[in-house]
């Protein structure tokens, strides 16, 4: 398919001492700046759809090079999304992770956050000069920390330096190129513009934001609030509840956010929070309300996990957000509820119950 956008003009940019930029403005505008996506699950398959309609050439990481030469010749992921096209004459693809970083100046890390430290600790290939930005809809385990706080912390890439795209926007409708919308968040706005015409297409609209830790935290705080509306459909819990529940849900959200990281431009009725609550908790295609679905119907933890053939980011979510909370102590029935159920093995149905008494006090 033909790109319908190029970007070709000369730059000039700062660095720091530390090989960081100094200033972001111009460094996306109107630039042939390479495009990296590291990961290979549905929603990197995504991405990668996506910027194929504006970018030149991609570069993909990829750890199995039996699927690299799936998609050279049949043109899908054979694993993930098989339903969208890729054109692989355009895609310069790698089972190396230091060769794709190499060669790219904007990486876009798109791995299941219990696989993320994993993959990463064979990456050697410097880091600086690079704009990295994370697709990751989770918290990196044990640290309990999101990506980006990770990033910042152990390689100290400056936040000028990171970014998150966000949803709401399901993998599943994005191979079948059904308008959807994402958010493009970086600390300086005028950055997240510019990186947002990378991902702007006929059938993806964007906006941005600068609320780096707002908007974050809000893609792992909506995984869980999804798994426990899972739970309730299958217990029997109809609309009228789940709309409770949901609406619940957004408050919980909101009250987190504010007391932990207070931001006066903060809005978090934009689809970047309520909108990706809301389709995260409604759609056919919600991993997170699938596998709470299963818990309701009576699986265990376990059995639920081998069953799905994609990761859960609310399972390991939930665990983070409890470990965090245990410094700011805001109330969060719902996130304890669903803390209840998968770590502490509460009966569903009892948790539930309990939790009905909570939400509208």
């Amino acid at each position: 398919m033909a790109v319908e956008k190029a970007y070709k003009v000369t730059i000039k940019v700062r660095f720091d001492k530390n090989g960081y930029l100094c200033s972001m403005k111009g460094f996306f505008e109107h630039t042939s700046k390479r495009f990296a996506v590291i990961g290979s699950g549905s929603w990197a398959t995504a991405l990668v759809k996506i910027l194929l309609r504006t970018q030149a050439r991609i570069s993909w990481f990829v750890r199995d090079e039996e699927v690299i030469q799936n998609i050279m010749v049949y043109r899908r992921n054979p694993c993930y999304l098989q339903s969208a096209r890729l054109d692989s004459e355009r895609l310069d693809m790698s089972a190396d992770i230091n060769k794709v970083v190499r060669e790219a100046d904007v990486l876009i890390f798109c791995i299941p956050s219990v696989f993320f430290e994993a993959e990463i600790s064979s990456l050697s290939a410097s880091l600086e000069n690079k704009f990295v930005i994370t697709a990751i809809k989770g918290m990196v385990p044990d640290e309990n920390v999101t990506v980006t706080e990770y990033f910042h912390h152990r390689y100290n890439i400056p936040y000028d330096n990171l970014g998150v795209v966000s949803g709401p926007c399901h993998a599943e409708e994005v191979a079948m190129e059904r308008l959807s919308y994402l958010t493009l968040t970086c600390k300086r706005n005028e950055v997240a513009q510019a990186i947002a015409r990378a991902f702007t297409c006929n059938f993806i609209r964007t906006e941005t934001s600068t609320d780096i830790y707002g908007v974050e935290y809000a893609m792992i705080l909506k995984n869980i609030y999804a798994l426990m509306a899972g739970v309730c459909h299958s217990l029997g819990y109809g609309d009228n509840f789940l709309a409770v529940l949901i609406t619940s849900a957004y408050r919980e959200m909101k009250e987190f956010l504010d007391k932990t990281h207070p931001c006066k431009t903060r809005e978090t009725g934009r689809s970047s929070f309520l909108g990706d609550l809301l389709v995260t908790s409604y759609s056919q295609f919600s991993r997170n309300r699938t596998f709470g679905g299963m818990l309701g119907k009576g699986y265990s933890v376990r059995a639920a996990q081998l069953e799905m053939d994609m990761v859960a980011e609310g399972y390991y979510g939930t665990h983070g957000i409890y470990e965090v909370n245990k410094k700011h102590k805001v109330n969060m029935p719902i996130a304890e509820a669903a803390y209840n159920i998968l770590y502490e093995k509460g009966n569903p149905a009892v948790v539930v119950r309990q939790l009905t008494e909570k939400l509208c006090r």
